[in-house]
């Protein structure tokens, strides 16, 4: 227990950091593309430590993430067979991107707008969107749709229930660092021996 609180405490300090919205807009952009950690693990934090500024985290956090968005779109259009096809694979959501084709088919936009909230990352749709030929600019205001209704959402229960939250975070983060490490050691360990 106290090692969680300690390590609650660590990522407080880090989202109080005076260059700390670089970090969650490097973050943000690199999870579009090719990082398996949500943005919200920094944009948490950094609400917590400092809730004058929510609204701009949570607008850095989504246009950080839409420029991310049209770089994965841009990999999806030229370099799907040599980049993007490889990213799918490292993460091992294959079965989703052919799931995608089906369902850009059917709902267009509205896909893009509900990835936000879909379970599958973010990196599949924009990989996807390029591949599957959308149109860019309805690609990139279907992101920053979707994107703003979660990171915004996300900033406002931190900004309204914030002391709740954050006594929840420092009595359940070491369980979920223990979880993710674990995760990454199964994950790395699989993809070695495919």
């Amino acid at each position: 227990m106290e090692y969680s609180r300690r390590l609650y405490e660590r990522i407080l300090k880090i989202a109080s950091y005076r260059h700390a919205a670089v970090y969650l807009g490097g973050l943000s952009f690199s999870e579009a593309i090719i990082l398996p950690i949500p943005p919200d693990f920094l944009l948490i934090p950094m609400v917590l430590a400092n809730k004058a500024k929510a609204w701009y985290f949570a607008g850095v956090t989504t246009v950080s993430s839409v420029l991310g968005g049209v770089v994965g779109y841009l990999i999806g259009v030229y370099l799907y067979e040599s980049v993007g096809k490889w990213l799918i694979d490292l993460y091992g959501l294959g079965e989703y991107f052919g799931m995608l084709r089906i369902w850009y088919d059917e709902y267009g936009i509205w896909v893009v707008l509900l990835s936000g909230f879909l379970p599958i990352p973010y990196k599949v749709f924009t990989i996807a969107s390029g591949v599957f030929a959308m149109a860019m600019i309805p690609f990139i205001i279907g992101s920053a749709i979707g994107r703003a209704t979660r990171f915004y959402a996300v900033s406002g229960v931190c900004y309204w229930a914030g002391d709740s939250i954050g006594r929840l975070m420092k009595n359940i983060a070491s369980p979920i660092a223990w979880i993710l490490s674990l995760l990454l050691i199964v994950g790395f360990v699989y993809w070695t021996i495919q």
